[in-house]
């Protein structure tokens, strides 16, 4: 049987470097994409397949973080064995002059997406990846960091990711969902 993924920010380097290991594993790999990067999908144009073509195993959808009914239709279209979240509003700097933004992006954009595991009962067939980032530790408090090190967070990008990963981790105690932080 098939696996099926969702990857969220598939235009970003990460996200066009998954996308193309799972479809080398076989996968069926669907991708959301903001309008706005309409221009910015150099990385995935040599895997992007005609949706109208039978049977594409690479398929694109329009979405934002910021738009909760469209993440959950995508999520229910699509009914992913595994989503893998790696959109955001990334640059620090940016994040200072959109904070607002940048927290309902990266930090509610993910409670968005377990919401909609969880309102379509898929707790036990979806595995939820979120992707992190060293800023969580900001003002390093220890050299090298490892998982016991404190979250320090300076910059209203790493505050949202910081919220990100605690509701990642509340979901999976609370519900029982197969839900991962991984710090890239």
């Amino acid at each position: 049987m098939t696996k099926t993924a969702l990857i969220t920010g598939v235009t970003g380097q990460d996200g066009a470097y998954l996308a193309e290991l799972l479809l080398s594993m076989g996968y069926t790999v669907h991708g959301i994409k903001r309008r706005s990067s309409s221009f910015n999908t150099g990385r995935i144009e040599h895997i992007y397949q005609d949706p109208h073509e039978a049977h594409p195993r690479f398929i694109l959808h329009y979405g934002d973080m910021i738009d909760s009914t469209n993440l959950l239709r995508i999520v229910q279209q699509t009914q992913p064995d595994e989503i893998y979240n790696l959109a955001a509003q990334s640059h620090v700097g940016v994040s200072f002059e959109t904070p607002e933004y940048t927290a309902d992006a990266d930090g509610i954009g993910t409670l968005r997406l377990l919401e909609a595991i969880r309102i379509l009962g898929l707790e036990a067939k979806t595995r939820f990846y979120q992707a992190s980032t060293s800023e969580l530790y900001g003002l390093v408090q220890e050299v090298p960091q490892n998982e016991k090190t404190p979250f320090y967070p300076r910059s209203p990008y790493a505050a949202a990711k910081l919220y990100a990963y605690w509701i990642v981790v509340n979901y999976r105690e609370a519900y029982g969902m197969h839900a991962s932080n991984g710090i890239l």
